[in-house]
């Protein structure tokens, strides 16, 4: 299973937004996008400005693969029921590490899907450590007795600035049920994402 190892700041500062949750805005320390020329904005064509958006969707999930974000798409064009776009949305948003993050076990993305790879959480008293579990509605996901104390999840658990979702039931500190399946007014971005035009886009070239 993949996953992105490589400079995650470098990847917010692209985008002029803290898109990972850091408590260290990366923008704080260099506002401009990387590279010698980086504070040079050249227009993009309208292609360019889709394929943009695409990229954000999935820094913001952690950063998926392009393989990734197509099976999603497909899977979503699949369903009989709902439309498309509401149901790629709704199938990234019940990834178990993001559900992990959303929950505030972990300050990241990165670090859900650490917690989630490594052992840690258990869906339905059962340990699950595959990051891209489908979670659905009335599934509890909560994490090991032992691994409470760990001093980021404490201090994750803590932040009062994080709200979380209105799908999502939460029964103490370090256990939530998904009570509904998330719908795309209830699902938060931290800047603005044209969820439209990637499906137009993943549409045309999937």
């Amino acid at each position: 299973m993949s996953r992105y190892r490589g400079p995650k700041n470098r990847i917010a500062r692209r985008f002029s937004a803290n898109l990972f949750g850091r408590a260290r805005n990366p923008m704080l320390h260099k506002a401009h996008p990387p590279g010698m020329h980086g504070a040079r904005r050249r227009k993009k064509s309208d292609f360019g400005i889709q394929l943009e958006e695409q990229q954000k969707l999935k820094a913001i999930y952690g950063m998926l693969t392009q393989k990734q974000f197509v099976n999603y798409f497909k899977a979503a064009a699949a369903q009989t029921e709902g439309k498309t776009t509401e149901n790629f949305l709704l199938l990234l948003e019940s990834r178990l590490d993001n559900f992990v993050y959303k929950m505030k076990l972990a300050p990241t993305i990165f670090a859900a899907q650490q917690l989630v790879s490594h052992g840690h959480i258990l869906v339905n008293g059962k340990k699950v450590d595959i990051r891209s579990f489908q979670v659905r509605p009335g599934m509890v996901v909560s994490l090991k007795e032992k691994s409470r104390k760990i001093p980021t999840v404490i201090q994750s658990s803590e932040n009062t600035q994080k709200e979380t979702p209105q799908y999502m039931e939460l029964r103490g500190p370090f256990e939530a049920k998904m009570a509904t399946p998330p719908a795309r007014d209830q699902i938060v971005f931290p800047l603005p994402i044209n969820v439209d035009g990637i499906c137009s886009l993943l549409a045309h070239t999937s």
